[in-house]
């Protein structure tokens, strides 16, 4: 029978048996929504060798930016690169592997991954590099390509050339929820909704830190936006890093 109260003492405690090589779908878009209690308490853990899947690396300093920069990142699939010269620096030296993936098309492979669907067809990235093959996905130490992406299969549905994309299923999702109850109920709030369900869905074991945690009864059904069912662990982070990547103020 499942445990119905997945509260944990500490984010260390929930991230303990992450181990070297696994797979983590991270939420987050830029800075935010970043589940970043849990990030740190992975970087002190030490698992090595992971293979991350998330919008983005974070920034120097910040988020996954801050696993990237220890060395602990093997491989990465993400829709966005920039704001991260570290990111850049590893993938052009051939130290970090990246799949690069058209933005829509990796959310779809996440809710694919937590609905139980293998695969799907989309029109994005037809008669380009994401279908055909060829994205350097490694950089050897010279410069030269080592690893590149392979073609994929395209059909042809109503006159309408679409390409297959295989469904993600990582083995731990790390996600930042405004709310949740002991039984994993989580509301996500305004931006930092983001890649978050998604990501929770996904995971073999999702672990999420929370904001305000309530007992079960006190979120509203219909305000819940990710289900108990997806959610193994819950950390109370009352006090989670929140800030702001750019600052537009009047002069």
């Amino acid at each position: 029978m499942p445990r119905m109260d997945k509260v944990v003492a500490s984010a260390r405690e929930a991230v303990a048996d992450i181990g070297d090589g696994a797979s983590l779908a991270v939420g987050g878009f830029g800075m935010s929504g970043v589940p970043t209690a849990l990030i740190a308490a992975l970087l002190e853990q030490g698992a090595t060798d992971l293979e991350t899947i998330s919008n983005n690396l974070g920034v120097d300093g910040f988020g996954l930016g801050t696993l990237l920069s220890a060395g602990r990142i093997r491989r990465t699939i993400g829709s966005y690169v920039g704001n991260n010269k570290e990111f850049a620096r590893q993938y052009l030296a051939g130290e970090l592997e990246l799949e690069l993936t058209p933005q829509g098309t990796l959310a779809e492979r996440l809710r694919a991954g937590g609905a139980g669907i293998p695969a799907f067809f989309t029109p994005a990235g037809v008669g380009t590099l994401v279908s055909d093959g060829g994205l350097p996905w490694r950089y050897a130490a010279d410069g030269t390509v080592a690893v590149k992406s392979p073609p994929k299969e395209v059909r042809e549905f109503d006159g309408v050339r679409y390409v297959l994309e295989r469904a993600i299923a990582p083995d731990y999702a790390l996600v930042h929820a405004w709310k949740g109850d002991r039984h994993g109920n989580l509301v996500y709030r305004r931006s930092a909704r983001n890649f978050n369900p998604d990501c929770a869905a996904a995971g073999r074991v999702t672990i999420a830190q929370v904001e305000h945690l309530v007992e079960p009864g006190e979120i509203d059904p219909d305000a819940v936006h990710t289900p108990g069912i997806h959610v193994q662990r819950v950390v109370h982070v009352p006090d989670a890093e929140k800030p702001v990547e750019f600052r537009t103020v009047q002069k």
